[in-house]
């Protein structure tokens, strides 16, 4: 391709709203533009990106037996009815009626129109297992679509799905799957964890995520280095470190107009780790306390496993409901629902009093108070491993892929049975994995680049090979960069030409703008010495090699990459 008759609008500045380096550069680039929040326009570089991708993703799947197949991104709702999601899920979903005023919606996922085509086709034993996958359009109507591809309220994804008559079939899906996303990743040129992740809205009874390192990333997971396990912070399980017995008697202190764990403890002179933070939560069942250690945070979706959906209380409800107003709250003598963090089973500590202006030393858990016990403390960075005692380190991540063991949630639902070989009747067990091949290509920018610009993975590059004349006014340069460049495309790379009558330093600063791989050089002082320059873009090395050895060196250093 001539970069002449490509259409790459590279631009000086970033966006002024963009924080994500991946942002920024794929504007600059010319390889997206934004059409409103959370929609992007893939221009030319960025669609040959997408294409890769998506070209190793079906290779990958097709290699473990998926088939693909496309469905409808819009959905009757009635489908979503059966399920129960219609009404669960919220505002993300898009909705709205045909002019037969049917209730529809743009499908955020597709577990349960896959879930009617195994209903409908799905009959026997001899048809299982069945893995069938789709790269489709996708609509979630973002509260906050930000960082650019990385949160957007339309998107691709792959998304496949397994059909299995028990759950050692569903295991061996779960398995392949798991392997060919390792494999993917790998190919796509990303560093990545394979976590254990909360099911969510999903459901199930086992999930991973993949999860590429990057400041710009939205979560975070907890890593052991000692044993290996990892885990996003949503369910990690760690060990905060105990602190110190203090020698005392249950005695009330005052503490006038000190509210908050900060307060409090810099007024005492104490550590937050002596500390209970009591937090009113308001669930469907009523106000419920949540205690944790004053120098931890409460995970809300932890203690969602225990209580259901739930909202902080406000403070005339925490009033009404502990008579005890906002910043004194301790938990003794309250007959509401009370879950505790594994952390307070043992010690003694401060919390509050119950009485405006007091808290109360020497509180110890089991004596004073009589919770229910169970892990809602958010794992950070110096906790405990649970499995091995070894410290653990946090990592804020990018997620770029989850893998769902559903069970019979949607098969029962939707009533996708099969009859096994004696005769009786049972629900298709079933598996749900997803790909975000945008959050790929932002993924691998946010691991992959430096001040200047993009460095992409050779597989994934929107070409592989940059040919540079510097002067094309010149005709021996362009004469050699012509020959180099179909040579290149005659063995199969992809090629791009700057022939553009551009100043030298203008293509150089588009080269480490767009990234791609390597670059061939040829200028007229090299030529007169009978060589060219080839440049790696990730490592900055420059080679002057002999033109006519140009080309089969291009290629060895790529078929080494690949």
């Amino acid at each position: 391709m001539r970069y002449s008759r490509l259409f790459i609008p590279t631009l000086k500045e970033a966006p002024s709203d963009a924080e994500a380096v991946s942002h920024k550069l794929m504007v600059r680039g010319g390889f997206v533009r934004q059409l409103a929040a959370g929609l992007y326009i893939y221009l030319p570089l960025g669609q040959r990106v997408m294409d890769k991708i998506n070209t190793i993703i079906r290779e990958e799947m097709n290699a473990i037996g998926a088939q693909e197949v496309t469905m409808p991104v819009l959905h009757p709702a009635e489908i979503w009815q059966q399920t129960g999601r219609w009404e669960t899920i919220g505002d993300e979903m898009f909705r709205l009626k045909d002019r037969g005023g049917r209730d529809m919606c743009l499908g955020m996922t597709h577990e349960e129109i896959m879930t009617w085509l195994a209903a409908h086709d799905l009959r026997s034993y001899r048809d299982l297992p069945q893995m069938w996958y789709q790269l489709q359009t996708k609509l979630r109507d973002e509260a906050r679509p930000k960082s650019g591809v990385l949160r957007t309220r339309e998107f691709v994804m792959k998304d496949s799905y397994s059909f299995d008559r028990d759950d050692e079939g569903l295991d061996r899906s779960y398995q392949l799957h798991l392997e060919a996303y390792k494999i993917i990743y790998a190919r796509c040129g990303l560093n990545f964890h394979l976590v254990q992740s909360d099911t969510g809205m999903m459901g199930g009874s086992m999930a991973h995520e993949f999860m590429a390192p990057s400041p710009a990333g939205e979560d975070v997971v907890a890593l052991c280095g000692s044993c290996g396990y990892a885990a996003n912070v949503e369910l990690a399980l760690s060990v905060p470190k105990a602190p110190a017995v203090p020698d005392w008697t249950y005695e009330e202190v005052a503490t006038p107009e000190k509210r908050t764990i900060d307060e409090v403890t810099r007024f005492l002179k104490l550590t937050p780790d002596l500390f209970i933070k009591s937090i009113v939560v308001m669930s469907e069942a009523g106000p419920v306390l949540a205690l944790v250690r004053g120098d931890q945070t409460l995970h809300e979706k932890k203690l969602a496993r225990f209580i259901g959906p739930h909202r902080p209380a406000q403070k005339d409800e925490v009033k009404s409901s502990l008579g005890v107003p906002v910043g004194f709250i301790g938990p003794m003598g309250h007959k509401v629902r009370m879950i505790a963090d594994v952390s307070l089973k043992e010690g003694l500590y401060v919390a509050g009093a119950n009485k405006e202006g007091y808290h109360v030393k020497g509180v110890r858990p089991g004596e004073h108070f009589k919770p229910e016990y169970a892990d809602i403390h958010m794992a950070e960075a110096g906790d405990a491993c649970a499995e091995c005692g070894k410290p653990l380190r946090t990592e804020r991540v990018i997620e770029i892929g989850n893998i769902f063991k559903l069970g019979t949630k949607y098969s029962v639902a939707l009533k996708a049975t099969f009859l096994d070989e004696d005769g009786s009747e049972k629900p298709i067990i079933m598996g749900s994995y997803g790909i975000g091949p945008a959050r790929v290509a932002a993924a691998a920018i946010e691991q992959g680049h430096d001040e200047n610009g993009m460095i992409w993975p050779a597989a994934i590059a929107p070409f592989q090979v940059l040919v540079i004349p510097v002067n094309v006014k010149d005709a021996a340069s362009m004469d050699r960069a012509e020959e180099i460049y179909a040579a290149l495309e005659e063995k199969g790379f992809e090629v791009l030409l700057d022939d553009r009558d551009e100043r030298a330093g203008v293509k150089f600063k588009d080269a480490d703008l767009i990234g791609i791989p390597w670059r061939v050089v040829i200028g007229e002082k090299g030529l007169k010495e009978g060589v060219v320059e080839l440049k790696e873009r990730r490592t900055g090395s420059v080679e002057k090699v002999p033109v006519a050895e140009a080309v089969d060196r291009v290629v060895r250093k790529l078929v080494i990459e690949a």
